[in-house]
């Protein structure tokens, strides 16, 4: 047949085009939206997405996200919140230049996102449907546009034939959901989404993600009788409560044995706050001491250049990936790497140790130690929010925070250097009820709140960031998603006016340095500035900036009332400058 008379068949007999297959693989895999920053890339998909409208076949909501780092943030948001696939869409090289930071965090933070990106026409003559047809089509013509995002995403491919597309899609799905969980990028020109092709029919069944691994039985019961046999043991983890029915699972087995928990830069809430056996968020203040040590989902539960474990201590790293794979410099000391789903990984623990014979009263004497340190440690964290005659530093503006929230409010932490006082005076007791971003790309907490508010919309949200990271969350973008798609949330900007976290660390290399002496950091941005008031421009959000600690406990009623208003609110704590340095 010749490739005239094939193309003549594939019209008569074909009922959808590659755009089609690609938007009817999202809906048959359960993404329920498309978080999208559309371009002249993208007709073949809005067409797609039109005619499915006019015929009345449910699929993906699309969420209009005017900068595309907020549509990954958001992404990262509600697959954080729900543990599912999520999906993205942006325009050509520029729009996934745009995504910037976001794919760090995405990857870092291991969930599954989906990217799909147009590629500028492959065709400038009118050859086929989609050719180049505007002047952008030539500039936008890069050599490597994946290069922009390999570093960070698990695979990427770029759709020759419209014809394979859904095998593609879910392929891709599976492999973004697989352990550990990443994003993925796919690309595909505007001629393949527009070619015509047959209706593809897949089992969703026949493309599931990887089954969880387990330890081997030997395994757990050698972890279980270390722990058991220590004397001062200790579990550390980051990241094992993405899987929050797993918690609870964490919290018998913790209690059984009269093992502490720490949670070294939580991504989400891995172990309840209020429980005697957590031991707070900096690991360096125990693992020096401990003689057995367990770390769950963690990359890097301690820092070897400020505190290290004992040379004789016992150390398991239980992770999907327990050596790093993908970061080019890492290593730690450990007595055996597992590769393991750890909430699997507990619940073994938990079977094996039920069929023991403990010696309960050795292990709750040892329980009763960590609650007297547990008590202890929360006695100085409320001697910290008290102390300053009522001044407004950041632990106080958080415990006075913390008395109007109830236990179902999310929590997202994005202060950066405040990050451990927001844990320590915000606890959170219930799984998922805490988040952070796992990568370092600020600005992840606006985008982030917006996914997380879309999975628990009768739940409310409160972000807490500082005055940097709101900046870098493109806040315009954020509020104004915020209100189109009814996501409200609150925001409480603590105000340091600067970037404490680079001056800090010039003081941790310099500390008797020039710049200390002279106040020259170059992090000072105190500036005539109304932050609120961009979320109030943007999304109608209520905006103030507050003071005194009397001004936030007066904010604090009327912004929540705001919220079950339907509408955001955005409070601006003005704490002490870090840097009077001038411009």
């Amino acid at each position: 047949m010749s490739t005239e008379a094939r193309h003549a068949a594939a019209e008569t007999e074909s009922t959808t085009t590659g755009a089609g297959l690609l938007i009817e693989a999202l809906a048959e895999q359960g993404v329920e939206y498309v978080f999208a920053n559309f371009g002249s890339d993208h007709p073949a998909l809005i067409e797609a997405l039109a005619r499915r409208a006019e015929e009345g076949i449910p699929g993906p909501r699309i969420v209009l996200c005017p900068h595309e780092f907020n549509a990954l943030s958001a992404a990262q948001g509600l697959a954080m919140a729900t543990g599912r696939s999520q999906a993205v869409m942006v325009h050509t090289d520029v729009g996934t230049a745009n995504l910037g930071g976001s794919v760090h965090n995405a990857a870092r933070t291991r969930v599954p996102v989906l990217i799909v990106a147009g590629k500028t026409p492959n065709t400038l003559e009118g050859e086929l449907q989609g050719t180049r047809d505007t002047y952008i089509n030539h500039l936008q013509d890069v050599h490597d546009q994946h290069a922009l995002v390999r570093p960070y995403v698990k695979w990427s491919y770029d759709i020759q034939t419209g014809t394979n597309v859904k095998q593609l899609m879910y392929r891709a799905l599976q492999l973004a959901a697989s352990a550990p969980a990443g994003p993925v990028y796919l690309t595909g020109a505007r001629e393949v989404l527009a070619e015509r092709v047959p209706e593809v029919q897949l089992r969703g069944e026949q493309w599931q993600p990887i089954d969880p691994t387990p330890l081997a039985p030997s395994t757990v019961a050698e972890i279980v009788q270390a722990l058991i046999d220590a004397t001062r043991p200790v579990i550390v983890t980051t990241q094992f409560g993405r899987n929050p029915a797993a918690v609870p699972k964490l919290v018998e087995f913790a209690e059984r044995l009269g093992v502490p928990v720490v949670e070294s830069n939580p991504a989400y809430l891995n172990f309840p706050a209020t429980h005697p056996l957590h031991l707070g968020y900096n690991a360096d203040e125990f693992i020096g001491a401990a003689d057995v040590i367990v770390t769950l989902d963690s990359d890097a539960p301690w820092i070897h250049s400020r505190r290290r474990p004992a040379a004789d201590a016992v150390i398991y790293h239980l992770d999907v990936d327990p050596l790093k794979e993908d970061l080019p410099l890492w290593y730690a000391p450990a007595t055996r790497f597992l590769r393991v789903d750890t909430s699997l990984a507990i619940a073994q623990f938990n079977e094996h140790s039920r069929t023991l014979e403990l010696d309960r009263e050795r292990l709750a004497a040892r329980a009763a130690q960590y609650r007297d340190l547990h008590d202890e440690q929360r006695r100085a964290w409320a001697d910290q929010a008290a102390s300053g005659a009522g001044s407004l530093t950041a632990a106080a503006a958080m415990s006075a925070l913390s008395a109007f929230l109830d236990d179902d409010t999310i929590v997202l932490n994005e202060a950066i250097t405040h990050a451990e006082t927001v844990f320590r005076h915000v606890p959170r007791s219930l799984p998922g009820t805490s988040f952070a971003n796992g990568g370092s790309s600020l600005g992840w907490s606006g985008g982030g709140s917006i996914g997380l508010k879309l999975a628990h919309r009768d739940r409310q949200v409160v972000t807490i960031v500082g005055d940097g990271s709101y900046l870098l969350s493109v806040p315009s973008a954020t509020y104004w998603i915020a209100r189109r798609y009814d996501t409200p949330f609150l925001t409480i900007i603590l105000n340091n006016g600067g970037w404490n976290a680079t001056k800090q660390n010039v003081l941790r290399q310099y500390p008797d340095g020039a710049a200390r002496d002279g106040d020259r950091y170059w992090v000072n941005l105190r500036a005539p500035a109304d932050l609120p008031a961009i979320a109030a421009a943007a999304g109608g959000a209520f905006a103030r900036t507050v003071g005194s600690l009397a001004g936030l406990r007066e904010a604090v009623p009327l912004a929540l009332a705001e919220l079950r208003r339907g509408n955001s609110a955005v409070l601006e704590v003005t704490l002490a400058p870090i840097s009077e340095q001038p411009a």
